[in-house]
C-alpha cells in the first residue's frame, strides 16, 4: 500500500490530478463507473480538453491504470473522490455521486488509509454524510483507524497559467492527523499546500472563492443593462476602474455564467444557509436572479437590433459564435449559449451556430424533452456573411473577430472582445 492511490471520478478533476500524481512517482488506479471512459483512457484515449493523449500515454507509462473494479482501492495508501455535485430538485444539493463513491470506498478502505473528498458541496458533508458511510461500510472507526480530510478542487480548464502544481491547495481534516496526512499527499506534486481549521472550513473557503467571483459577475451584469440605457459604455467604465492598483478587481459582462462551480456552486452555501438558520443567503440569491436574467437580456437587445432593420426575429437568420461556457475548450457544461439559444428559438429565429470545439450541438437544456440538435456551420466565412444577426458568445481564439465582424450584417459582441466601433457590444 505504500505510495499508492486510488482517485475515484476520471474527469476534469480526477482526470488532472491523477496525471499530477502519477508524474510525483505514485502507483495511481483512476476508479470511474464508466467503462466507456476506462477502455478509452487504458487505451492512451483522452476526454477531457487539458490533457492530450500522449499525456495519458505518459500517465499509463508511469504506472497509471484505470478501472471499474474498486477492490484497487484496498491497495491504496490514499483514496481521493472527486465526483460531481449537481443541483437536484429546487435547487437542492445532488449528493447521489458522493454518497455512491463514499460507500464504495468504506467496503474496501484498509487500516491506516486517508480518504479525501473533493467535490464542492455544503459545509458539513465530509463529516455529517462521508464519515457515517465510511464508518458505517468499514466497521473502522475515523480518527483511529484511518483518516478523513476535505481538499477543494481548484481546476481552471484551459489555463495556461495555472495548473494542479502551482494552484495553492487547501487541507482540512476531522483531526491533526487526517489534516497532516493529507498535506503529506499533496506535498508531493504541488508547491504550496495550506492547512486551515478543519473540513467545515475547508468546505466553506471553496464556496466562498465562487460566490464571490459569482456576485461580482453579477454586479457588472447589472451595471451593463442600466448603462446602456444611460447612454454610458461599460467597457470604457470597466476599462477605467481597472487601472486602480488596488482596491477593485476586474469582472465582465457576458451573455450569462457557465461551467460547474459559479453557476451551482454558491447555490450549495444558500441551501445550507435557508436549511440550517432559516434565512436566505440574499447576496447569492440575488445574484443568481441577475446572472440567470443575462440570456433574456441578450435576446432582447439582439431584437432590438433587428428592430432597428426593419426586420423581425422571427424569421431573422440568426449565428452564434462559440456556445462552450469557456473560450478554447470544449467544455459545455452549464453554458449560457443554451438558454439563449432556447429563446433565440421560442421567439422563431432560424438559428444556427458555429464552434470550432462543437460539431454538434444538443440546444435542449431540459432532460425531459427530446433533443434539438443543431450540426455546426462548416464554411464560417459564408455564415457570417448571410446571418441577419451574428452574436458572438465566447470568443474563441481561432476567430477573427475584426474580420467577421467586418463581414457581418449586425455583429453583436456579448463579451468585450472587439475593439471596432462598428460592433455592438453588451
Amino acid at each position: 500500500m505504500d505510495k499508492s492511490v486510488t482517485i475515484v471520478g476520471q474527469g476534469y478533476v480526477g482526470l488532472p490530478l491523477a496525471q499530477a500524481a502519477a508524474r510525483a512517482g505514485w502507483k495511481v488506479w483512476g476508479l470511474d463507473t464508466s467503462s466507456k471512459t476506462v477502455e478509452a483512457l487504458n487505451e492512451g484515449r483522452s476526454h477531457v480538453d487539458d490533457l492530450s493523449d500522449e499525456e495519458i500515454k505518459e500517465m499509463i507509462g508511469k504506472g497509471y491504470e484505470a478501472t471499474t473494479d474498486p477492490t484497487c482501492i484496498s491497495n491504496s495508501q490514499y483514496i481521493v473522490v472527486c465526483v460531481p455535485t449537481p443541483l437536484g430538485e429546487a435547487g437542492s444539493p445532488d449528493l447521489r455521486a458522493v454518497e455512491a463513491a463514499t460507500t464504495t470506498v468504506g467496503r474496501h478502505i484498509q487500516r491506516g488509509a486517508t480518504y479525501i473528498l473533493e467535490s464542492t458541496t455544503y459545509p458539513g458533508t465530509t463529516d455529517n454524510v462521508c464519515v457515517p458511510l465510511l464508518e458505517g461500510h468499514s466497521q473502522l472507526k475515523v480518527g483511529e483507524d484511518f483518516n478523513v480530510a476535505y481538499s477543494p478542487e481548484r481546476v481552471d480548464p484551459g489555463s495556461k497559467k495555472f495548473g494542479i502544481q502551482n494552484t495553492p491547495k487547501l487541507v482540512g481534516g476531522v483531526n491533526d492527523e487526517s489534516t497532516n496526512s493529507a498535506l503529506g499527499f499533496y506535498g508531493t506534486f504541488v508547491d504550496n499546500v495550506v492547512p486551515v481549521r478543519g473540513t467545515k472550513e475547508a468546505e466553506t473557503a471553496k464556496l466562498l472563492e465562487n460566490t464571490f467571483r459569482h456576485v461580482n459577475i453579477a454586479l457588472v451584469n447589472e451595471m451593463a443593462q442600466f448603462c446602456h440605457e444611460l447612454g454610458i459604455d461599460i467597457w470604457e467604465v470597466i476599462n477605467g476602474a481597472a487601472t486602480k492598483p488596488f482596491g477593485f478587481m476586474r469582472f465582465t459582462p457576458g451573455p450569462g455564467v457557465g461551467g460547474h462551480c459559479i453557476p451551482i456552486d454558491p447555490n450549495y452555501l444558500s441551501f445550507e444557509v435557508r436549511k440550517q438558520l432559516g434565512y436566505p443567503f440574499r447576496f447569492v440569491e440575488l445574484a443568481q436572479e441577475i446572472n440567470n436574467s443575462m440570456p433574456a437580456y441578450v435576446v432582447d437587445r439582439a431584437s432590438r437590433l433587428l428592430n432597428k432593420e426593419k426586420k423581425a426575429l422571427n424569421g431573422s437568420k440568426v449565428l452564434l459564435l462559440g456556445v462552450t461556457y469557456k473560450a478554447d475548450i470544449a467544455d459545455q457544461r452549464q453554458s449560457p449559449a443554451v438558454p439563449v439559444a432556447e429563446r433565440f428559438m421560442a421567439f422563431g429565429a432560424d438559428l444556427q451556430f458555429h464552434d470550432p470545439f462543437v460539431e454538434k450541438w444538443n440546444v435542449s437544456d431540459d432532460p425531459t424533452s427530446r433533443d434539438i440538435l443543431l450540426d455546426r456551420e462548416d464554411d464560417l466565412e459564408k455564415a457570417v456573411s448571410e446571418a441577419d444577426l451574428v452574436v458572438l458568445l465566447q470568443p474563441h481564439s481561432i476567430y477573427d473577430i475584426e474580420k467577421l465582424s467586418q463581414r457581418s450584417k449586425i455583429f453583436f459582441d456579448t463579451v468585450g472582445a472587439s475593439s471596432s466601433d462598428s460592433v455592438v457590444k453588451l
